[in-house]
């Protein structure tokens, strides 16, 4: 089973920023694909961005695109989430997430298409 480890989250005025990042257990492929999703209270587990291994095509949410960044380092098998101008309506727990074998059909946005999980980091943006 492939575990993830989460970091970065926390409590942080309207305005600013925040770096999340998860760590995969295993050497990443060049199928691999992992993203970020998150669930704010009462809401549906919503995409926020994702990356392809192979080629590092990203994705992102039309609600984060300007503000956040996604990004890998391949040595350490590690993505990356740079969250700036950070909103209340950001306030979510975030979840790291990854697939080991993308196929070439892979939309990268839909949750369900996602097989591992992080325990999920909470990011609380005040007004």
């Amino acid at each position: 089973q492939v575990q993830l480890v989460e970091s970065g989250g926390g409590l942080v005025q309207a305005g600013g920023s925040l770096r999340l990042s998860c760590a995969t257990s295993e050497r990443t492929f060049s199928s691999y694909a992992m993203g970020w999703f998150r669930q704010a209270p009462g809401k549906a587990r919503d995409f926020v961005a994702s990356i392809r291994w192979s080629t590092g095509r990203i994705y992102y949410a039309d609600s984060v695109k300007g503000r956040f960044t996604i990004s890998r380092d391949n040595a350490k098998n590690t993505v990356y989430l740079q969250m700036n101008s950070l909103k209340p309506e950001d306030t979510a727990v975030y979840y790291c997430a990854a697939v080991r074998s993308a196929p070439y059909y892979f939309t990268f946005t839909t949750a369900a298409e996602y097989d591992y999980w992080g325990q999920g980091t909470q990011v609380t943006v005040s007004s």
